[in-house]
């Protein structure tokens, strides 16, 4: 059975996607800690992250580096927090959060429900800071 997160890559559940690579993928999170939450997440289903290859590690990394980079750009953030958790889907994903306080970085405040068209604003917002 797919993970979620394969279903979305493949596109059989909506994504808003900021980034795609022959390696991973990044949309924007249905349940944002906050404006602009991103997901970078490796095509290959890997559990764990500590599991990954090396070289998929670091790639993530670099493309969650450069994620919050744009993040930081387009929504004029205080930091960029980066979360790996792994309970919530068992496909690992790194959560790229744009922040203004460190209350921002708890599950339990996340939004149960987003607008689809503030999602793409929202999108559209990074993959042109993404082009700077």
């Amino acid at each position: 059975m797919s993970t979620i997160f394969t279903r979305i890559i493949r596109g059989e559940i909506p994504g808003t996607f900021v980034h795609r690579d022959d390696q991973c993928v990044v949309f924007l999170s249905v349940n944002p800690l906050a404006q602009g939450h991103a997901l970078v997440v490796p095509i290959a289903e890997v559990d764990h992250w500590v599991d990954l290859p090396t070289d998929l590690a670091a790639h993530l990394f670099a493309v969650a580096h450069r994620i919050g980079r744009a993040q930081r750009a387009a929504f004029q953030c205080e930091r960029v927090g980066l979360i790996i958790a792994g309970y919530e889907v068992p496909h690992t994903h790194i959560h790229v959060v744009p922040t203004t306080h460190m209350g921002q970085l708890d599950f339990a405040t996340a939004a149960t429900s987003v607008d689809r068209d503030e999602l793409a604003a929202v999108a559209d917002a990074i993959r042109q800071a993404l082009l700077i």
